[in-house]
């Protein structure tokens, strides 16, 4: 039929199957009936309208441009590397094994003999220790970044990730054992001036590298579901933050969105994120984009790791 030439009713006809077909998703069986035409016959007008371009049918590649998006990434907000997982499914899991795998195989590249690796807590974290393999690095040092006892009964899976972190570097990580987040700021600084704790935040202070990722102000943020914060808090945050960088709220624009609470906070301080070798941001799924993009405004990641969705609406946003 291709080399034929149809008079005006049979290119209507093939016009009318091809939208069928292709736009309202109906069958060539059920066509055939409906227009009483054989099953043969309206493959033949299918088959016109592609060879003659009446239909242009187009394979969309996801992974196609990723390139380029990392180098928008890297332009929009100053990164020094962006990397984006071929990642095409939207199940949170599903984001969160790819993140990890990618941030692991990261983490392999650039951790130096002598290196301090400063970690934070979480799903998205656990993730990453789930896919470290066993590093021929001399001397590396991990250390969390903010406290680590949760006051509720969920996990924070803190222990795990040090676990883990441990095996890969044959270390023994540092961990805060004090809350993240203290009633007041005077028993915030009475704590930080014990002589143990004071050591691992001056560790964390001087690690070269940040592992972080970011919180929301969802109902269902792990800060909110700890025990650490009171009603009056929770509301306060849900209005004027978009999540937390290292359990400390930020505004849409990067700035902390409540000084004190951050003073109450038992954490590297957010800005000194910026003065490491590696401030690594790692983070996924559409409940993220909006820290996500308020930590790269902010300029506390120097290297961000995201799906691909996140990354084609942190550029547009």
């Amino acid at each position: 039929m291709r080399s034929e030439k149809l008079t005006e009713t049979q290119l209507k006809l093939a016009l009318r199957i091809a939208s069928s077909y292709y736009l309202d998703k109906v069958s060539q069986t059920d066509i055939a009936k409906n227009l009483e035409i054989s099953r043969p016959t309206v493959s033949r007008y299918l088959q016109y309208a592609v060879d003659t371009g009446m239909v242009d049918i187009r394979i969309q590649d996801p992974f196609e441009n990723v390139g380029s998006l990392e180098q928008d990434l890297r332009t929009k907000y100053g990164l020094k590397r962006a990397i984006v997982v071929d990642q095409v499914g939207e199940s949170y899991p599903q984001i969160l094994e790819q993140l990890g795998q990618a941030t692991a195989n990261y983490l392999q590249e650039i951790v130096q003999d002598g290196d301090t690796i400063g970690l934070s807590w979480g799903r998205t974290m656990a993730a990453v220790a789930d896919y470290l393999q066993p590093s021929n690095k001399k001397d590396v040092q991990t250390v969390y970044l903010k406290g680590t006892v949760a006051n509720s009964s969920r996990n924070n899976y803190a222990s795990y990730i040090a676990e883990k972190f441990n095996q890969a570097f044959s270390t023994q990580t540092l961990i805060l054992p004090v809350p993240v987040i203290f009633d007041n700021q005077e028993t915030r600084d009475a704590v930080l001036r014990d002589r143990f704790i004071h050591q691992i935040m001056e560790t964390a202070a001087t690690a070269e590298i940040a592992l972080f990722t970011v919180g929301t102000t969802r109902d269902d943020a792990m800060l909110f579901q700890l025990g650490y914060l009171t009603a009056e808090q929770i509301a306060y945050l849900k209005r004027h933050a978009v999540g937390d960088a290292i359990s400390q709220f930020i505004d849409r624009k990067g700035q902390v969105a409540d000084p004190q609470l951050s003073k109450q906070t038992m954490a590297l301080p957010i800005e000194q994120l910026k003065l490491k070798r590696h401030s690594i941001l790692v983070a996924g799924g559409s409940t993220k984009l909006a820290a996500l993009h308020a930590a790269l405004v902010g300029g506390y990641a120097s290297e961000l790791i995201t799906d691909l969705e996140d990354a084609k609406q942190l550029i547009e946003m």
